[in-house]
C-alpha cells in the first residue's frame, strides 16, 4: 500500500516539520527500500497505489517496473485496505512503506507465523502496524473498518476487530514525523 510520492502529497506530519522537499525525499527512500525487500521470489508482490492514476507513473528508482500495480480505489484507508486485500486468494500480507528497519526476514517470519494462527500482526512503536498477514484475505479484510487511523489506537482497533486467532511478530519503528526520522537516524549510527 503506497501513496504516490509527490511534493505536498502524503507524509504530511513529516512535511510539517521537515519541509515538503525533505518529506518527499524521505518518503521516496522509504518506499524504494520497502519495495526492494518485498520483491522476493518467495512471494508475489503487488503494489497497491493511490491516487488511481499512479498505476501508470514512471518512478523506476522508487517503484520497480517489474512489480505489478493495482489502484487502491476510493474511500478511507480501511475501505481501500479491505478492497485490495480481498483481491488475493490464499495467504496475503499488507505491508506499510515507512518502516526503515524492515527486512525480508520480517516478511517471511510473518508468513511463517500463519502456521500458528490465521493472522499475524506486526506492531509499530507508535501504536500502528507495519504488516497484517492472513491465511485468508477475508479474515483480515473485516478488521479494517472503523479504525482510528494514524493514531496510537490503530493496532488496538484492528486487533479488536479480528474474529480469528492472531499472533504478533516483531515490533518495528515507522517514520511519520521529523522526530521519528531523527530518532531512527540516531539509533542507526
Amino acid at each position: 500500500m503506497a501513496r504516490a510520492p509527490a511534493l505536498g502529497q502524503g507524509k504530511t506530519r513529516l512535511a510539517r516539520d521537515a519541509g515538503r522537499v525533505a518529506a518527499l525525499r524521505i518518503n521516496r527512500a522509504l518506499q524504494a527500500r520497502t519495495l526492494r525487500l518485498a520483491s522476493d521470489p518467495r512471494w508475489t508482490t503487488i503494489l497497491a497505489v493511490t491516487p488511481e492514476r499512479a498505476r501508470f507513473a514512471r518512478l523506476p528508482h522508487v517503484w520497480p517496473l517489474h512489480i505489478a500495480r493495482v489502484g487502491q480505489g476510493r474511500g478511507d484507508l480501511g475501505v481501500r485496505l479491505a478492497r485490495v486485500i480481498k483481491r488475493v486468494r490464499g495467504p496475503v500480507a499488507v505491508i506499510g512503506t515507512d518502516s526503515p528497519d524492515l527486512t525480508a526476514c520480517d516478511i517471511d517470519a510473518s508468513f511463517r507465523a500463519l502456521g500458528r494462527a490465521r493472522i499475524a500482526v506486526g506492531p509499530a512503536l507508535d501504536g500502528g502496524f507495519w504488516i497484517v498477514a492472513a491465511r485468508r484475505s477475508r479474515d483480515a479484510a473485516r478488521a479494517f473498518s472503523g479504525v482510528r487511523w494514524s493514531s496510537g489506537h490503530t493496532l488496538e482497533d484492528v486487533v479488536a476487530r479480528l474474529r480469528v486467532r492472531h499472533v504478533r511478530v516483531r515490533t518495528l519503528d515507522d517514520i511519520d514525523t521529523l522526530e521519528d526520522w531523527r530518532a531512527w537516524r540516531k539509533r542507526r549510527r
